[in-house]
């Protein structure tokens, strides 16, 4: 096991345990607070692939102080961000990229993110990560909602839009390793959403992958470290632009139900999972999905190219993210050409509107609950085939309904 410790203006320290679980292997190597990197010569020396992580510290702006520590495996790069609430910037393998051209150029540090600006949009200065979190107090649009203050009485509070856990730097960070072949690399943080009188959320993160591998592994742990039940949230928004998405590119998802948002994103739903290419004044489209589960209980998801021939498949378990979410923004290039996969454990609207439907779950105080996310990325027509074929095993004679009009998903 390798580890390092990384500080950047606050203080991130060494973890050995989450929620009561030892982390594995041996420690070979701790870091100091300074910018570096550990390769694979030195910790497996029996693995083939040349693998290492590296740690630097970005300067000037707003992305002043910011971390980011890259995770290459020798064929594939993943780019986490534990200064914002351990994002993910990009993910790339040779010319496959998963992430997207903001019109936020920079890394913003969350001291310059002021999450009550423009009614509670102030979350969109900061978002140009191929992954950010949304949670976990709440995870939809911004508004009112009501909660019980310190002194027992309903109050009512603005809600920001998609919640703070993207704008929260992560305080513990560790990268392992294991001894044994085939040596998988994980890189672990956890970051805390806490008050008093309010939630007391731990977020325990794993970004994992194997020397050499095309593949990689998200695992999140929501803790509820107070002693009463807590309502939590989690929306994952995975986001995609080129070289994947472009005119012509396309959504494999088994689907029950699809429903669009708004009246807006009804008038296209007949092409709800195909793209258009770049068009100036795009106004965005979100369409609310139930998923179709395989036979082990996993939803599967793909996104390719128009040629078909670049991919990536996501897989995880239903009964851990119910929901799935598609964004769409095919503006202009310079305006955030972009859409967003979005599973979650509920669907991005108004927190009271989903806990009046039943879809705000909680978690009795210490109880924990934890998602497991495996992407591969895809590259050849074989590769895509075989998964739109998959796919299609889990829809065959279960026609999904379409919604023609917004309603209750």
């Amino acid at each position: 096991m390798l580890r390092f410790l990384l500080t950047a203006g606050l203080t991130l320290s060494i973890f050995g345990v989450a929620h009561g679980q030892p982390a594995k292997g041996k420690i070979v190597a701790v870091l100091s607070e300074k910018d570096g990197y550990l390769a694979s010569q030195e910790s497996t020396p029996g693995s083939k692939a040349i693998w290492n992580s590296y740690v630097h510290t970005l300067r000037g702006g707003k992305q002043e102080g910011v971390r980011i520590i890259r995770l290459d495996n020798g064929k594939m790069q993943i780019d986490l961000i534990p200064t914002r609430g351990m994002g993910i910037l990009a993910v790339t393998m040779g010319d496959l990229k998963l992430g997207w051209k903001s019109p936020v150029t920079e890394v913003v540090h969350p001291k310059h993110i002021n999450l009550q600006l423009r009614g509670g949009l102030g979350w969109l200065e900061g978002f140009n990560e191929w992954l950010c979190r949304c949670g976990l107090e709440n995870t939809g649009q911004a508004g009112q909602d009501e909660i019980i203050n310190n002194v027992g009485d309903k109050q009512t509070v603005e809600l920001t839009l998609h919640g703070k856990i993207a704008n929260i730097p992560a305080s513990r960070v560790e990268v392992t390793v294991e001894e044994k072949p085939p040596h998988r690399i994980t890189v672990r943080g956890i970051v805390y959403e806490k008050m008093l009188f309010g939630p007391k959320f731990e977020l325990v993160t794993e970004v994992s992958t194997e020397p050499g591998s095309d593949s990689f592994r998200i695992q999140d742990t929501i803790i509820n470290k107070g002693s009463q039940p807590q309502e939590f949230q989690i929306l994952y928004h995975y986001n995609f632009g080129k070289p994947l998405l472009g005119a012509g590119a396309r959504l494999h998802v088994p689907v029950e139900q699809v429903t669009p948002y708004n009246a807006n994103a009804a008038r296209d739903v007949k092409t709800w999972n195909s793209f258009a290419g770049p068009k100036s004044g795009y106004v965005e489209q979100v369409y609310l999905m139930r998923p179709l589960a395989d036979k082990d209980g996993r939803v599967n998801v793909l996104l390719h190219n128009a040629k078909a021939d670049r991919g990536v498949v996501l897989q995880y378990a239903k009964k851990e993210l119910p929901y799935l979410t598609l964004w769409k923004n095919t503006g202009h290039d310079d305006d955030g050409y972009v859409i967003g996969i979005e599973p979650g454990v509920s669907f991005p609207n108004a927190r009271k509107v989903e806990r009046k439907a039943g879809r705000v779950p909680s978690l009795k105080g210490e109880a924990s609950h934890t998602m497991r996310m495996d992407f591969t990325l895809l590259s050849g027509k074989a590769g895509v085939n075989a998964s739109i074929g998959r796919i299609d095993d889990v829809q065959k004679g279960r026609a999904p309904t379409i919604n023609e009009n917004p309603g209750e998903p």
